[in-house]
């Protein structure tokens, strides 16, 4: 079974061991039941609960028109779609790559799903090839996330795919 023990203190010292110790806690977590819905939504309210200064946590799942549509997430309403190529998440989707953004309302085409965040982080979620979504996590701390969080969240959403049954997305 899983153990919620990583505190700010930690993440203070040492983000990288953070992030690792987290990333243990995931796939202990995560590996109970390899349902998509179930750890997406495990794996939003995990996040949400374990870093600093978060506003939203969570999905969005690749839809066959290009466009992302909202999954399980922790934090205050959000975006129902977003196309690709548009804001931090459509971009990503078109990308392919992970994207830490300090100040989202320079970003260009930034969309304003919640005006309280200004900082973001969006790993794409790649699964046999294909993408199936984008874990999006915002926070309402202008420059809030360094490259370890980047780092640390593109391990958080690897274990997630690679603890989930992704077949049926994408």
């Amino acid at each position: 079974m899983y153990s919620l023990s990583a505190d700010r203190q930690s993440y203070a010292a040492d983000p990288v061991a953070y992030y690792q110790t987290l990333t243990q806690q995931l796939n202990s977590l995560l590996e109970i039941d390899r349902n998509w819905v179930t750890n997406m939504a495990q794996t939003a309210a995990f996040i949400y609960s374990m870093i600093p200064d978060l506003n939203w946590a969570g999905f969005y799942l690749a839809q066959d028109n290009d466009v992302l549509r909202l999954g399980p997430y922790q934090g205050r309403v959000a975006c129902v779609h977003i196309p690709y190529g548009r804001g931090v998440c459509g971009t990503v989707a078109a990308s392919k790559e992970a994207i830490l953004v300090n100040d989202v309302h320079s970003f260009a085409g930034h969309i304003a799903c919640d005006s309280a965040s200004n900082s973001e982080i969006v790993v794409p979620l790649i699964s046999a090839g294909r993408l199936v979504g984008v874990l999006d996590i915002d926070s309402p701390v202008k420059q809030r996330f360094t490259d370890a969080d980047l780092t640390g969240f593109v391990q958080l959403a690897q274990t997630f795919v690679d603890c989930s049954d992704l077949t049926s997305l994408g």
